[in-house]
């Protein structure tokens, strides 16, 4: 697009269905790669993808001709097909959906940031493990959600297995 420029700096925040611990230390890393580079391939940038055993972070910029919902939709859908494909769960993975009025949405969280606050997120998103000896991740995610003012019932956040 000639003439048109934009920084959009998105965090997004997404989790395994029922939260379950299974993300494996032995191929997080992969599957973290994977994420970044399906982030790439709809051409908008990936600036950092890290995260623990039942949720990610992805830190990334974002083209305004791409729409937030379906860079979502592409990036949890193939890379749940890619841990299937190769049978890194013992069971079938999934990521978390979100329980809405009509049915069932895509389920995650995303945040906007300036570029003053670049450095700062990325160190975040860098720092899950150490972040999360502290914190659980619902702590986290509801602190997300209250900084960032974003009203929100208790029955559509990130579900557990009861």
């Amino acid at each position: 697009m000639a003439n048109t420029y934009h920084q959009i700096y998105l965090q997004t925040v997404f989790a395994v269905k029922y939260r379950n611990a299974v993300i494996s230390k032995d191929w997080k890393n992969k599957l973290f790669g994977v994420i970044g580079n399906l982030v790439n391939e709809t051409k908008c940038k990936t600036i950092i993808v890290n995260g623990v055993e039942d949720h990610v972070h992805c830190f990334l910029g974002l083209k305004p001709v791409v729409s937030v919902s379906e860079l979502m939709k592409t990036v949890k859908a193939k890379s749940s097909k890619y841990i299937n494909d190769h049978q890194l769960t013992a069971e079938r993975f999934e990521w978390q959906e979100a329980r809405l009025n009509d049915g069932v949405g895509q389920g995650y969280g995303v945040f906007s940031y300036s570029q003053s606050q670049v450095d700062k997120v990325y160190r975040y998103i860098l720092n899950q493990e150490v972040h999360h000896r502290k914190q659980t991740f619902m702590e986290e995610y509801l602190e997300f959600l209250k900084n960032f003012k974003i009203d929100y019932d208790d029955q559509y956040i990130f579900q557990e297995l009861i």
